[in-house]
């Protein structure tokens, strides 16, 4: 395929088309970029994309409406060089799940066919989550008995290592058992990403005494006590950051409100310090970098059979480009497949 050339969305190359084995290998390591997504789209995502294939050698192609999206590689410096698949609709960031999967020509539905169907090995959007996470489902499929996704943010804590905080955002609205499998996904992402030999797993909840909580989180630690995972028990919110545990597991709703309460707190905290003169600029700078969503570039959707990442809805070029390096290393790492490997699932009851 030339660079530039509207990649067709479905099945790939025509059939009895003839691709050089290196151009092949090519596309099957793409990252595919839904260029529409976002409060910044199409502007901020194609110089993210553009970026990432420039600085950091991710080969990548962009869905979306394709004439605004090569009219931002034009203002890019970058016409003719990153392919593009037309798709027809957009999904706004208002929908939420069930309305983006009824439009089979989106953004999203065409993304995900290029996906399923190998033209890449990754997928990152920063469209609406539940937007993503639902048409992930439909297109792709989750991994065998998962009962539902769920998004992996790795947190920077004060004791120099990172927590996995799951579920980030993806099922607001979880049953008990949901929460249990969150806990296994988050337990063998720890193990595969972050290297942890025996993740220690906390349940978040508002004490650390066993039996706090709501109904939904004191049936939860029932079930996680019997889970084959080393279960720490309950921790609070002021643990998120202590490295108190490797993964803190709850349902999409809370957890979404902490990591964007952490991410907020740690800039009021710094413009704080900045005014009181505690600390230098470099040294502050430092410091928000490791919260930065430009950092960590966005959450690992576990639990499907392919690699997508959900970066900010407020993305910038800069973190869509970190967010493709960190989709294109977890497809090189195969990260799903060896979270498949790990994964035992039992029926949880």
């Amino acid at each position: 395929m030339d660079p530039g050339q509207d990649a067709a969305p479905g099945a790939g190359p025509v059939p009895g088309q003839r691709i050089p084995a290196r151009e092949r290998d090519v596309m099957s390591r793409r990252v595919v970029v839904d260029a529409m997504g976002g409060d910044h789209g199409p502007a901020q995502v194609v110089r993210g994309a553009v970026e990432a294939w420039r600085e950091h050698g991710v080969p990548v192609i962009l869905v979306g409406r394709s004439g605004a999206v090569r009219g931002e590689l034009a203002r890019a410096g970058a016409a003719g060089e990153i392919d593009v698949a037309h798709a027809a609709d957009v999904v706004p960031m208002t929908e939420r799940g069930a309305g983006a999967v009824r439009m089979a020509c989106s953004n999203l539905a065409v993304g995900f066919d290029l996906l399923r169907a190998g033209a890449g090995a990754a997928f990152v959007s920063a469209g609406s989550t539940g937007a993503v996470v639902a048409c992930a489902v439909d297109r792709l499929g989750t991994a065998p008995a998962v009962l539902r996704p769920a998004l992996a943010v790795a947190l920077p804590t004060t004791a120099g290592g990172a927590t996995v905080l799951v579920d980030a955002g993806a099922t607001v609205d979880p049953t008990p058992e949901m929460i249990a499998q969150f806990a296994l996904l988050g337990a063998s992402y720890a193990q595969v990403v972050l290297g942890v030999s025996d993740p220690r797993v906390g349940l978040l909840s508002i004490g650390a005494e066993p039996g706090k909580g709501n109904r939904l989180t004191r049936r939860a630690e029932t079930l996680l006590r019997g889970m084959p995972l080393r279960f720490h028990g309950n921790v609070e919110g002021g643990d998120v950051l202590t490295g108190a545990v490797d993964v803190i597991v709850t349902d999409g709703f809370t957890g979404n409100v902490v990591l964007k309460n952490v991410e907020g707190t740690v800039r009021a905290a710094i413009t704080l310090a900045a005014a009181q003169g505690v600390a230098g600029s470099a040294e502050l700078g430092r410091v928000a970098r490791r919260y930065d969503p430009e950092t960590h570039g966005g959450a690992a959707l576990l639990g499907l059979t392919r690699t997508v990442v959900v970066a900010h809805g407020s993305s910038r070029a800069a973190t869509i480009a970190r967010a493709c390096v960190v989709a294109r290393d977890l497809a090189e790492g195969e990260v799903v497949a060896r979270l498949g490997d790990r994964l035992a699932i039992r029926p949880v009851s």
